[in-house]
């Protein structure tokens, strides 16, 4: 396959099948409109084709494919897409393909709409998965791209605290996946569980917790803690860009209009193809 990092694609297999999102709807969904509140749903309907680039577990699939046709879920790992073809199985508008962004599997400017979330900037050329997944879109169609961010929006303190993680990252990622999932279970214990509940305390009590370190998952399951935390520092290859990076991208891939979510997660932005 083109443009992927082996080891990094086998670790999402592993990490998938580990924790299959096998949660509630209601749950699930208010980390969706995390990502989906500024995608045009409204310019969708029952002809529109699409893409889910790097689809993983399929947990993002599930809220797109009734407001379409034909839901495009491509993943280069073999055991992420049994995990989607399972956690997918009552919708009969999906199709599946093994294959990275620059596989070419589907025909050039024949996507109504696109996405990918959380994945291309780990891949070792982030650009040309840019480019390709222009390539598959039609004039004018929105693609919804979410980006790790580099902290340029974020007070000083959060840049060393997440060069201290990458470190560490470095350190555990390259261990087997067994040992990975314990690690990543201890820091979400000591770590992201006890942070993540101070914020929400504090924000009942009428502060303003934007700020916090990992205040985002305060409302969230220690589900979601440890398949991220598992994310954070197991990940072999990983990259993080500044808004203008990702626009400048999004503008060399062949985008336009390109705009973005000012709530977390950062970034997330729309675009449509040129």
């Amino acid at each position: 396959m083109k443009n992927i990092d082996k080891k990094t694609v086998e670790d999402f297999g592993e990490e998938w099948s580990q924790y299959n999102q096998n949660i509630s709807d209601r749950e699930l969904k208010l980390a969706w409109n995390q990502y989906f509140d500024i995608f045009p749903f409204e310019e969708l309907n029952n002809e529109s084709e699409g893409f889910d680039m790097g689809c993983g577990s399929g947990r993002w699939a599930k809220f797109v494919a009734n407001n379409v046709k034909i839901l495009n879920c491509i993943d280069p790992s073999e055991k992420a897409l049994n995990v989607a073809k399972k956690n997918l199985a009552n919708f009969s508008n999906i199709k599946y393909f093994q294959a990275s962004v620059n596989d070419n599997v589907l025909k050039d400017n024949s996507q109504d709409f696109g996405y990918s979330l959380g994945v291309l900037h780990h891949i070792p050329d982030t650009q040309k998965g840019i480019n390709a997944c222009a390539k598959l879109l039609k004039k004018d169609a929105p693609f919804l791209l979410y980006c790790y961010y580099n902290f340029e929006n974020r007070p000083y303190f959060f840049k060393p605290l997440w060069q201290m993680s990458d470190q560490l990252r470095k350190i555990f990622s390259p261990l087997s996946f067994r040992k990975k999932v314990v690690i990543a279970s201890i820091m979400s214990y000591l770590v992201y569980f006890p942070i993540a509940r101070f914020a929400l305390i504090c924000e009942k009590i009428g502060m303003n917790v934007s700020n916090f370190p990992l205040a985002d998952y305060r409302k969230k399951s220690f589900y979601f803690m440890k398949t991220d935390a598992l994310d954070r520092f197991g990940t072999r290859l990983e990259k993080r860009f500044s808004k203008d990076e990702i626009r400048t991208m999004l503008q060399n891939g062949g985008f336009k209009d390109i705009s973005f979510s000012e709530s977390e997660p950062f970034w997330v932005s729309i675009s449509r193809k040129v």
